[in-house]
């Protein structure tokens, strides 16, 4: 599974240039480069982790294309969600082929004490972490877009009347990962609860406005919640599949 995490964490590294950095080209560059240094650090250079790898930075250079495109055109949500979809399967169904991850990470976790933490669950809990920031938002848009719910960038939106989501998802999220990696499940589904609570006065007040001219209207929020919500979930209960794995 060391080429599915060295995937992952391309793909969040990217991710997280894409949104920080104005330029097009530092997004595309990061993902091959982030492989390459999680290949030196894991000491992934054999054959098999090679050709995963090539297509792991291909992926990621694929995804941030297509994702950009996507979000500001509001249109093909669906070729993004399949290349990333892609990169996942191929690890997946090829893993045999890559090696244990040793090198510089392997030696570095018995020095810090963690030597009852496999190199290789080490290196996906990462992925998955990285996973649950600016990637799994952007996850959550595309799935969203494709069901109609959000529409092209520079548009009036039904998240417009959901303040911080896209700050309150990631925090969500990394809870319930967090939580559940500390064997603390009840706390976890706490977390999940809680979101609904917390959004029933905006929900709420968005009913109050489904009778306006050029509201966004109850039932339109109400999906954009749900959808967005449920998806969200699933994306962190996958991710800590893929550690549990």
């Amino acid at each position: 599974m060391g080429a599915l995490a060295v995937f992952l964490i391309a793909v969040g590294v990217a991710d997280i240039c894409r949104k920080l950095s104005a330029h097009r080209r530092l997004p595309l560059a990061a993902g091959p480069l982030t492989v390459v240094a999680c290949a030196a650090l894991a000491g992934l250079w054999h054959r098999g982790d090679v050709v995963l790898l090539i297509v792991a930075a291909a992926v990621s250079v694929a995804w941030v294309a297509l994702g950009s495109a996507a979000e500001h055109t509001g249109s093909r949500q669906g070729r993004a969600l399949a290349v990333f979809g892609a990169g996942i399967l191929l690890m997946v169904a090829f893993g045999g082929w890559s090696s244990e991850v040793a090198g510089p990470v392997g030696r570095w976790l018995p020095w810090v004490g963690l030597e009852q933490v496999e190199p290789s669950r080490a290196l996906m809990i990462v992925g998955v972490v990285l996973l649950q920031l600016v990637t799994a938002n952007q996850l959550v848009r595309l799935i969203l877009g494709a069901v109609g719910a959000v529409r092209p960038a520079g548009v009036p939106q039904p998240s417009d009347r959901l303040k911080g989501g896209r700050l309150l998802g990631p925090m969500e999220r990394l809870l319930i990962v967090g939580l559940a990696l500390g064997g603390q499940f009840g706390a976890a589904s706490a977390v999940i609860a809680a979101k609904g609570i917390i959004r029933f006065p905006e929900l709420n007040a968005a009913r109050k406005e489904s009778a306006e001219p050029g509201g966004s209207g109850i039932d339109e929020v109400t999906e954009y919640f749900l959808v967005g919500s449920f998806a969200s979930w699933l994306i962190a209960l996958a991710g800590l599949a893929l550690t549990a794995a």
